[in-house]
């Protein structure tokens, strides 16, 4: 805690450990201790680069393993975030839909829970890094992104790669082949979704 409190002054973000994300937070994430074991450190959400202000909040896992900003995360310094749920906004969805597109896009959008079936953690696949902020060598994190599969492709194009709770320490070891763990997670994942648990306000 004491890390993360200097994180959160040097940062000027909010602190919340709870284990919910948003993009300002410094919240816990999964990665190895120096004895290659899983540990929680906090890690603030979003690498940075010079091309552009704006956060790098994810990454896709086409290219993870051939574009410099993630080359080295992609095979040395993986990370998993553990959350409740993770969420996508989108339109919903019905069996006899005879709107137009128009009609469709003109739709209010509800946001959706989404969750592994069977279980009561989301653990989403990462990337970290370091950054120096105001001579303060800072954790930062990134999520890895895929095309969506299953009921999500009715909400959205992209979401996170979802690991396995068995793949967790395989994921974050450096000697460990990280392609072969994200082509496991894109074949064992079934999800379930509920847009009753959250309001669109």
């Amino acid at each position: 805690m004491s890390l993360a409190q200097q994180m959160s002054i040097t940062l000027g973000k909010s602190l919340i450990m709870s284990g919910d994300l948003y993009p300002a937070d410094i919240v816990p994430v999964l990665a190895p201790n120096k004895y290659g074991n899983m540990a929680v450190f906090p890690m603030a959400w979003g690498f940075t680069h010079q091309a552009t202000p704006k956060l790098l909040a994810n990454c896709r896992v086409e290219t993870a393993d051939s574009k410099p900003l993630w080359k080295d995360s992609w095979y040395r310094r993986r990370c998993v975030i553990p959350a409740s749920w993770y969420y996508e906004w989108g339109y919903p969805v019905y069996e006899d839909d005879s709107r137009n597109m128009i009609e469709h896009c003109n739709t209010k959008k509800v946001k959706f829970a989404i969750q592994t079936e069977g279980s009561d953690i989301t653990y989403i696949a990462g990337f970290y890094r370091y950054e120096e902020h105001d001579g303060m060598q800072v954790p930062m994190f990134t999520v890895l992104t895929r095309e969506a599969v299953g009921s999500v492709t009715d909400i959205h194009d992209r979401m996170p790669v979802i690991l396995d709770k068995n793949s967790l320490q395989d994921w974050i070891r450096p000697n460990r082949d990280p392609s072969t763990i994200v082509e496991k997670a894109l074949t064992n994942m079934v999800f379930e979704q509920s847009s009753d648990l959250l309001s669109t306000s």
